[in-house]
């Protein structure tokens, strides 16, 4: 019995794609999964170094779904963050492993925080969310746009002028970059990294999520998936989706939101940044988590009162 699992090509997307791979295979001995490597517009467009704009959702996801739909795979392994808040009418997201880390990282040649980087010092990253939460507490730095994977985005910072770039944390742990000291090796560099507080540092929605994408109506890819799927991780993940859909926060809007679940009980906090604007509308709400979607909505709300 095999199963064929579509990802993107980078080093970071075929790493997921490998720990659904396994996580499938440990749970069913019988079945054999092959992993399809499917380039999408996004690569082909860093590829060429022309210049992608900031926070085009969909252009990592889009061929994926394509293929998907149109049989060439079972099941499409995405970063949840990636994914547009509207997704191919015939499919849906059907599982997520466990939730990774959720913080972003500054990285730098030197040990820094955000406090402590030189006045008017260069900061890169290629998210806009990023790029207005810098600007809300650190006005007097120069943030510059980063593209390219993680490997790329690693090389940059090692031979530019710039103190440090912003990246996910999952990413840099599921690289198995990071020494037992902290610091960050790639390529004969070392990198000092630095947790960014979660209170400045809200992350985009579904950060740190494995999303697993099926046809809709394919019980069998269902079935399957339910016995990897971590219950938690996707109750968050339907929250902050649909916060996003509400907002049409597809990443071209800085937003940062993040759901968690203690028990019963979900608590979901959101920032929505004007363009150009600090500081940033905020508002949190808590409630029963399996009504994740409606606490979505009531956040939402008060998020639109606020501003």
């Amino acid at each position: 019995d095999k199963i064929i699992l579509g990802t993107r090509g980078s080093e970071l997307a075929l790493t997921q794609a490998r720990l659904v791979a396994e996580a499938l295979q440990e749970r069913w001995a019988d079945v054999q999964v092959e992993i399809k490597v499917i380039r999408t517009s996004g690569d082909q467009e860093v590829h060429a170094m022309t210049a992608l704009p900031a926070g085009r959702k969909g252009l990592f996801t889009a061929e994926i779904e394509r293929v998907l739909v149109a049989g060439d795979i079972h099941l499409a392994v995405h970063s949840a963050k990636d994914l547009p808040s509207e997704i191919n009418p015939g499919t849906h997201i059907a599982a997520v492993l466990p939730r990774g880390p959720v913080e972003d990282v500054l990285l730098s040649p030197v040990p820094h925080d955000l406090q402590s980087l030189p006045v008017d010092g260069i900061v890169a990253t290629g998210s806009v969310r990023r790029q207005h939460q810098i600007h809300w507490k650190r006005p007097d730095l120069e943030v510059v746009d980063l593209r390219g994977n993680v490997p790329t985005r690693l090389r940059k910072l090692a031979n530019s002028e710039w103190h440090a770039i912003v990246l996910a944390a999952a990413g840099i742990e599921r690289l198995a970059a990071t020494r037992e000291d902290g610091t960050v090796m790639y390529e004969q560099h070392r990198f000092f990294a630095k947790s960014l507080p979660l209170e400045v540092f809200l992350p985009a929605g579904g950060q740190g999520v494995i999303a697993i994408q099926i046809r809709t109506g394919d019980d069998r890819m269902r079935l399957l998936l339910e016995a990897i799927n971590d219950f938690d991780t996707r109750l968050c993940l339907r929250a902050e989706r649909e916060f996003l859909r509400l907002l049409h926060g597809d990443c071209n809007q800085p937003v940062g939101v993040l759901a968690t679940v203690d028990g019963a009980v979900m608590k979901m906090r959101a920032q929505v940044f004007d363009i150009g604007a600090t500081p940033p509308h905020e508002s949190a709400v808590e409630g029963a988590s399996e009504e994740a979607e409606a606490l979505a909505t009531r956040l939402f709300a008060s998020i639109h009162a606020n501003s």
